[in-house]
């Protein structure tokens, strides 16, 4: 499978990159003001209630229990305001969640407190002593540990080689093989398991976020910035690290938890900052909220949390999977006889924790992997080991895990991507060239009817938010009204506003008559949305149950191994 450029694009890159004009962003355009929104005030049920959230005593005064306090942070990019004079506090012993649409800053300001960015002006205390985090090092030797969104792992290293950089007290001769039992350790105490010597590009998404979570375990930090760490958690699994982040807690360490599940903030975090448009909105404690609460506060309007689900209208099957194999990137068994059928109008979902085979499962119905045995059927056709485009001509839209690895380009434009699967058919070329035209006229009109947030066709896809590349990838894969839409995370990372967006498109293809192969970590996200879902474990499905019937420790139990009605 390559890696890099995704499948759609390799034929289309050079075309492009030639015969569309792109519009870089430049040092001396004038930064763009966002929209003015008050700094301290919450607006609650239409009332407001006076927070002031960033009226702070000096840090000479300030109580001792405070861990962390920064100061009127500003943060500017060409064109874009990402923190307007933030401020934000952290008590020691706290866990103290961060909310925030994608694009609000809430990753930016973590970026600063890491070393990853420096602001243009503000301050940084700990336990009130003024520092300056000038760079990861400086970070992680004030015992600050961040597990990012976006990892920032070497990819042809081992883990255990990632871990052990940056870590002291190491010997220097085999350092990385010091660290192994430590990895094993962490990963059986935190459910967390992976292979110290496997590298980093044979690793699924949710396998290298563990990597990342033990990398910040290993160096003990007293502050842990936490973003999303129980996506790729079994719900048992995610009670034991609340258990964990409840026992740091009182050892006087302090967690910065950012997260897009409202009931995780409610259960964990003692308080909440949310964040809108780079300033803060308020700073509350979460005994003193609710859900719609802060999702109003995030979004600026209300979030609809159940959505309405009309009854599955079953047709024909649109795919069916029989007795399919395939092998890892490490060679190894990752698919074993699996066998499922998804019709038109019904959604299957696909739970499991993150490197049981659901990356191969996808890879191998979309093309990018070769089965090794059994069949895929697309209406009626064995597309079984045909290339992508083939498959994608047949009907077959792919939402990728990876969005920004396998479902953009990053240095092409947003209009450019959104033709990536459409490049060599009419209305967009004429022959061996590109209509010019016909591509702007299907950029706008994409942008629109999916909300792209882009200043223009022409930006950069690399320059947008995880929620706005999202929509970009569901604007380019469901434009032609696939028959087959096989979506691996669609929500994944994204806040609550564009995660409901998501998941309404969803359900409307769902209507429309479209099949739905649904692969998610997110157990809540499955029962919203699936007709039926079906657990894998080790490349084998361990059961299936309807949304009606299920319970999530059922569910957990399959997703831990146990197969549906086989009790050890």
């Amino acid at each position: 499978m390559p890696k890099g450029l995704p499948a759609v694009a390799v034929s289309t890159h050079r075309a492009c990159r030639t015969l569309l004009t792109k519009k870089q962003y430049s040092a001396d355009q004038p930064v763009r003001q966002l929209d003015s929104l008050p700094t301290g005030p919450a607006i609650l049920d239409g009332a407001m209630t006076e927070k002031r959230a960033n009226a702070h005593p000096p840090p000479s005064e300030a109580s001792k229990d405070v861990a962390l306090l920064m100061v009127d942070i500003v943060k500017t990019f060409p064109g874009v305001v990402a923190n307007d004079r933030v401020t934000f506090e952290v008590r020691r012993g706290e866990v103290h969640a961060l909310l925030g649409e994608n694009g609000a800053g809430k990753t930016t300001l973590m970026n600063i407190l890491y070393g990853l960015y420096q602001a243009d002006s503000g301050e940084i205390y700990l336990y009130g002593k003024r520092v300056r985090i000038r760079s990861p090092r400086d970070a992680i030797r004030h015992k600050i540990g961040m597990v990012h969104q976006h990892f920032k792992l070497v990819a042809r290293h081992t883990v255990a080689e990632n871990v052990v950089l940056g870590l002291s007290g190491t010997p220097f001769l085999a350092p990385a093989r010091a660290v192994e039992g430590k990895i094993r350790e962490l990963g059986e105490l935190y459910g967390l398991k992976v292979d110290p010597k496997a590298h980093v590009w044979q690793l699924s998404a949710g396998e290298q976020q563990r990597v990342e979570i033990i990398k910040a375990l290993v160096r003990g930090a007293d502050i842990l910035i936490l973003d999303e760490p129980t996506s790729v958690l079994t719900p048992q699994e995610s009670e034991e690290l609340f258990k964990i982040l409840e026992r740091m807690k009182e050892e006087g360490h302090s967690v910065i938890f950012i997260t897009h599940k409202l009931d995780e903030v409610m259960a964990v975090a003692d308080r909440v900052t949310v964040m809108r448009r780079g300033k803060v909105v308020a700073t509350l404690p979460t005994a003193e909220v609710d859900k719609p609460t802060l999702a109003k506060m995030m979004v600026g309007r209300e979030v609809v949390f159940r959505l309405k689900k009309a009854a599955c209208a079953r047709g024909n099957e649109a795919l069916v999977v029989e007795n399919l194999w395939a092998l890892s990137d490490r060679g190894l068994p990752a698919l074993k006889g699996i066998s499922f059928s998804v019709c038109r109008g019904e959604i299957l979902g696909i739970a499991g924790v993150a490197g049981n085979g659901q990356k191969e499962l996808v890879e191998v119905i979309t093309g990018l992997r070769r089965a090794t045995r059994g069949r895929v059927v697309v209406l009626g056709d064995d597309v079984t080991n045909k290339n992508p485009r083939r498959i994608a001509d047949k009907g077959v839209a792919h939402i990728p895990e990876e969005r920004l690895k396998m479902g953009i380009v990053p240095e092409m434009s947003v209009a450019e991507n959104l033709i990536l699967k459409k490049h060599h058919r009419p209305p967009f070329c004429r022959g061996f060239l590109l209509n010019l035209r016909a591509v702007r006229r299907f950029a706008r009109h994409a942008i629109e009817e999916y909300e792209i947030m882009t200043p223009s066709p022409e930006t950069p896809a690399k320059l947008l938010s995880g929620g706005n590349i999202q929509r970009l990838i569901l604007a380019r894969e469901l434009s032609g009204e696939p028959a087959l839409v096989v979506a691996a995370h669609p929500t994944y990372g994204l806040d609550v506003g564009a995660t409901e967006q998501i998941r309404q498109i969803l359900l409307q293809q769902r209507e429309r008559g479209a099949a739905i192969l649904l692969i998610s970590e997110d157990l809540e996200e499955l029962m919203t949305l699936a007709d039926r879902i079906a657990v894998i474990f080790e490349g084998e499905i361990m059961g299936e149950v309807t949304p009606e019937e299920a319970s999530l420790e059922e569910i957990g139990l399959m997703m831990a191994g146990e197969k549906r009605g086989v009790r050890a």
